[in-house]
């Protein structure tokens, strides 16, 4: 066995991996784009007071049997943003994304859009704003000077 037929045996199974790996992403992401359109259809904006808030795996204890059976083995093992909530007079866990988990402060009541169980965003707040910033974006701003006192100081000169 020569050189050559090792370096086309490797490409060849290199082929084949990407390939593989290209049918599994399409078909990820023809899954998430339906999941966002069914989040869309069906998003409502509802008032919540949270009482708790946690980032942890799932349990059944956490969720209810069934939606703890429909999870797949893989988000099972993964920690989730989940938010225990009150919601009318019920009390729910319900799960978020990081951005919007981090805005979210226990013992408060706000507006958000739920979608079943998903938390998709709060109402009335630009999470931009509120991520949280490196000690470089804080440095930065704290070393911009203010346009007013920069003009102020022209003026008194």
């Amino acid at each position: 066995m020569s050189i050559s037929d090792i370096f086309i045996i490797v490409a060849v199974v290199v082929v084949i991996v990407l390939f593989i790996l290209y049918r599994v992403s399409s078909k990820n992401y023809k899954r998430a784009i339906e999941a966002d359109d069914f989040i869309k259809a069906n998003k409502q904006v509802a008032s919540i007071y949270i009482i708790d808030k946690k980032y942890a795996k799932p349990t059944e204890k956490d969720l209810n049997k069934q939606i703890y059976d429909q999870l797949t083995p893989s988000a099972k093992r993964h920690k989730l943003c989940m938010v225990k909530a009150k919601v009318g007079p019920q009390i729910f866990t319900l799960i978020t994304d990081k951005n919007v988990y981090d805005v979210l402060t226990p013992k408060k009541t706000v507006k958000v859009e739920l979608s079943g169980l998903y938390i998709v965003s709060v109402v009335g707040v630009n999470l931009q704003d509120k991520k949280k910033k490196t000690w470089r974006e804080k440095l930065s701003l704290f070393t911009k000077a203010d346009p007013k006192k920069e003009a102020e100081k022209i003026v008194n000169k």
